[in-house]
């Protein structure tokens, strides 16, 4: 996007959100809103689909319609006659569905045999009025810039809203730890907590100016938006530089809170929330009537106990740039990754697929987004993760919206995950097997990244390198990865930045870890036995 077509976006953002923030919505808004939307689901899918696609002459999704043999009339009377899941099951036995890879535009769409060409901008809300940018983590590639507009942002607060009230956070104070544009967690955490009356006292970015150089484009930005939120009557604060390794400051500010108010909540990826509890466990700080709130990464049972051993609760978010929310932790949880699937939202169905490079065959999460606002239009679009999908009575008070629908044992079959932030595929893959072979020599079976969570239950991503490649200084290894990464992407440099404050490479001099069948992978995930 050239600069021109930057101002006139963050203008029209400018433009609406003063008319954004002056709008709070209260409790019972949140719950109507809510409970219309559950009761208009099938309605809602066939108006996204009857406009964004059948409306839409270059959406990617009419292809693969045509070829099923599909109409916007035969879809009706499917969702008529057998409901809006079971629908989406036919349309994916059918062939109609995207995978991952083709989703982010890394792969043609291949069925029937035609060869469908697709970029990543394809799947954009072609209705979407663009606001402002924000960079996906990365992922299984470059990352992907995903439009956020103020409707989307709006229609998520409903289900924020009703998930703090049912945890009884619902306008405690607040900090989050979270980083700035083209981060975009921040803002979207601060803006839709705005709409709902929620006031973030706090906003610590671990981003430090020596570590992410980012450009006069995002701090404008980001400076206008605090200043015209300011101007709007929401007291949105400045973000403070705390590093990864400062943690304790976010610990002393939950400590006061407690003290004056009783109550608070620290909203923050699953690891910084890890970080903070580390960090008051070696001061003292008893953390109990503080509730922690984050996700981005897989809240293992190692971290959600060391993140309640101060006495703070967990509650555990799932999130995605494309969607918004898509979950939120149960009330009365099974574990510490039981969460609501928010139905309103976005339909799920699951689907057998087979993990590249082993033997391993997992239920993958399948997509589609029931609301007009969502920034990109998804059918059956497969997201790289999977987990258990369970209907259960839980007594929580989520449930009374009729979201009955648990997600548990949510896990990504491919990315890699740590600090918050995501990154593998074709970014570190050309880093292992071309930049690393480069310069210190061997050719890429001499390379390995492999993923596992250490004792304490951070996750570290340890570099494996044989030990017959020559290597002076291993540190020099290490720093060759953060300079490729820092060159590589906006998204690599994001996780640059957590990566290197966290210590998260490690070296190890050892032979790369081959499959069952002899495969040397360039990713390695080591894994906790669990459900498939």
């Amino acid at each position: 996007m050239n600069i021109f077509g930057d101002m006139k976006m963050y203008g029209r953002f400018a433009l609406g959100l003063r008319g954004f923030l002056r709008r709070r919505i209260t409790l019972d808004e949140a719950r109507e809103t809510i409970r219309r939307r559950m009761a208009e689901r099938e309605a809602n899918f066939l108006r996204v689909v009857e406009r964004g696609i059948f409306g839409y002459p270059r959406s990617p999704y009419l292809p693969l319609l045509k070829l099923a043999g599909c109409e916007l009339g035969d879809i009706r009377n499917m969702v008529r006659t057998r409901g809006l899941e079971d629908t989406l099951r036919a349309l994916r036995e059918a062939g109609v569905y995207i995978t991952f890879e083709e989703f982010k535009g890394r792969e043609p769409v291949a069925r029937g045999g035609q060869v469908i060409p697709v970029k990543a901008e394809d799947f954009d809300n072609p209705y979407l009025s663009r606001c402002y940018f924000s960079q996906t983590g990365g992922t299984t590639g470059a990352g992907t810039r995903v439009s956020t507009d103020l409707d989307h942002l709006s229609d998520g607060a409903p289900t924020f809203m009703i998930a703090f009230d049912a945890h009884g956070i619902l306008r405690v104070p607040t900090a989050t730890w979270r980083g700035v544009l083209p981060d975009g967690s921040g803002f979207s955490s601060i803006l839709r907590a705005a709409r709902i009356g929620h006031v973030v006292a706090k906003w610590y970015t671990p981003f430090m100016n020596r570590d992410l150089r980012a450009s006069m484009k995002y701090r404008l930005a980001t400076w206008s938006i605090i200043l015209i939120g300011r101007l709007s009557g929401a007291a949105i604060p400045w973000p403070e530089p705390v590093g990864l390794d400062q943690a304790a400051v976010v610990a002393r500010w939950a400590a006061k809170a407690l003290k004056d108010h009783g109550a608070c909540l620290v909203d923050a990826g699953v690891s910084r929330a890890l970080r903070v509890s580390i960090a008051a466990r070696e001061q003292g700080i008893n953390l109990t009537g503080a509730t922690f709130i984050g996700g981005g990464e897989p809240p293992t049972p190692a971290k959600v106990k060391g993140i309640t051993s101060t006495g703070a609760r967990w509650f555990p978010n799932y999130h995605t740039t494309e969607i918004g929310h898509v979950g939120c932790g149960c009330a009365r949880p099974l574990d510490g990754n039981d969460l609501h699937l928010f139905k309103d939202r976005a339909a799920l169905i699951q689907y057998p697929r087979q993990v590249p490079g082993s033997e391993i065959t997992v239920n993958t999460f399948y997509f589609t987004t029931l609301l007009a606002s969502a920034p990109k239009l998804m059918l059956n679009v497969e997201n790289d993760d999977y987990g258990v999908i369970e209907n259960r009575s839980c007594g929580c008070p989520l449930e009374a919206f009729g979201f009955t629908e648990h997600l548990r044992d949510i896990r990504s079959f491919r990315k890699l995950t740590g600090e918050g932030v995501t990154l593998v595929g074709s970014e570190m893959i050309q880093i292992l097997e071309e930049v690393l072979p480069a310069r210190f020599g061997g050719s890429p079976l001499d390379y390995q990244l492999v993923e596992e969570e250490d004792e304490n239950g951070f996750t570290r991503l340890n570099l494996l390198v044989s030990p017959k490649i020559q290597i002076v200084d291993e540190r020099a290894v290490i720093m060759v990865v953060l300079e490729a990464l820092e060159h590589s992407s906006v998204a690599a440099n994001l996780a640059r930045t957590f990566w290197s404050q966290a210590g998260t490479f490690q070296v190890k001099r050892m032979e790369p870890i081959t499959t069952s069948r002899g495969k040397l992978m360039p990713i390695h995930v080591v894994r906790r036995p669990e459900r498939l």
